[in-house]
């Protein structure tokens, strides 16, 4: 699916969302603050804020703007408003405590992995930044590759074309040749690997998740320590678990 064309899309709505990336990036921010970082004039700065207030997107704290809570109501409803999004979320937890690691399921949205539900039900399970909503290259991931490799080929083409395949560590996968390889390999084993390609030091295990149509709904998978996952355990023993658990929500979501 290609991105709408800047002729189709209003300036005032890219602002507004500009407005509030730029308070979470600077965790909170008064009107001069916020102008300044936007190079904005204070009073549209200010226009722009009263109207997201209005709208409950903002909250205001003494002299200072957040972003309000009326993202987690939506965001909450985007997050479960799929009834495989809602399955997958439950096998998550069931996969971390089966594991000890931390475990995802991640969707694909505007070209970039989504993560959706993330969990680790053991304290030594790695967390770095993977948490729920964080986006990242699908490339350079195992759930990314286990849903690039069930893309169409024209769809993969448009996700290139848009994010590249920039390098996250001395590992990760930036041709496109290798990474066609990668994926056929990937199609038809039915699960991914990532060895330390977004992370020095962290593997994971991915698979496809599909929807009864066939076509891919997300993917899990596992990621830990180098040193934990390893050997029979990151070949054979994770691979089967999370496929167990896939198979199982596609068949839910068929005959349920």
């Amino acid at each position: 699916m290609s991105r709408p064309r800047k002729t189709d899309t209003l300036s005032t709505v890219h602002r507004a969302f500009a407005v509030i990336e730029a308070l979470r990036e600077l965790e909170g921010a008064r009107v001069t603050e916020l102008a300044d970082h936007l190079d904005l004039a204070p009073s549209t700065t200010h226009k722009y804020l009263a109207t997201l207030e209005a709208e409950r997107c903002v909250v205001k704290e003494g002299d200072e703007y957040h972003v309000g809570m009326e993202f987690l109501d939506i965001g909450t409803y985007a997050k479960y408003r799929k009834k495989g999004y809602r399955l997958c979320a439950r096998k998550v937890t069931e996969i971390a405590e089966a594991t000890g690691e931390r475990a995802q399921f991640v969707i694909e949205e505007h070209g970039l992995g989504i993560y959706l539900h993330t969990e680790a039900s053991d304290e030594n399970a790695v967390m770095i930044d993977r948490r729920d909503g964080v986006h990242r290259h699908l490339h350079s991931t195992a759930a990314g590759k286990a849903i690039l490799a069930e893309l169409p080929t024209a769809r993969v083409d448009e996700v290139i074309a848009e994010h590249g395949l920039p390098a996250e560590t001395d590992r990760t996968i930036v041709g496109r040749e290798s990474l066609d390889a990668e994926l056929d390999r990937i199609h038809e084993a039915g699960v991914s690997y990532n060895d330390e390609e977004s992370v020095e030091g962290l593997r994971a295990v991915g698979v496809p998740v599909f929807r009864p149509d066939g076509v891919i709904l997300g993917a899990f998978s596992v990621s830990g320590p180098s040193n934990r996952l390893k050997d029979d355990r990151f070949r054979e023993e994770l691979p089967n678990l999370l496929l167990g658990h896939a198979n199982e929500i596609e068949l839910n979501l068929r005959y349920a």
